[in-house]
């Protein structure tokens, strides 16, 4: 798979009926079907899809917090990670940020996952904070943001 095989758009409805039955198994079993599409309904929020061959292989979104951005989740497809998909939803999700005139990204990462806290560095995010046990009560939640 290359980067140019995959499209990112604004998600539709038919990207969430389309998400329904893979969600938990082919993403991370984190948010259900139900949560996904209540996000989405929020008028607050934006969310984006990546797309090979019309097939969704990864879904990213944040949260409008007056003038800031909150990243509610970036999601690869579990057999399409580590190919570039992430960085795609993220420059995308950065780039609506800029054309919304926000000030900044804010989001918070699992202090273990280190593909994600390399991959938010290479953007220029900067640790801000840490929740101490707050994912499943064990492991910490680093905060980082991007300063636009």
């Amino acid at each position: 798979m290359e980067k140019s095989n995959i499209k990112i758009s604004n998600m539709s409805n038919q990207d969430i009926l389309d998400l329904r039955d893979t969600l938990i198994s082919d993403f991370d079993n984190f948010w259900t079907f139900n949560i996904l599409k209540q996000e989405f309904s929020n008028k607050n929020t934006t969310y984006v899809v990546a797309k090979e061959q019309n097939k969704i292989v990864g879904f990213a979104g944040f949260l409008t917090i007056i003038d800031e951005a909150n990243i509610m989740n970036i999601v690869t497809k579990k057999d399409k990670r580590k190919l570039g998909i992430g960085t795609l939803l993220l420059e995308n999700l950065i780039k609506q940020a800029k054309e919304k005139n926000l000030t900044s990204i804010t989001l918070e990462v699992n202090e273990k996952n280190i593909p994600a806290i390399n991959l938010y560095k290479k953007f220029q995010f900067k640790q801000v904070g840490i929740r101490k046990k707050y994912y499943s009560g064990n492991d910490s939640a680093i905060l980082m943001t991007l300063y636009l």
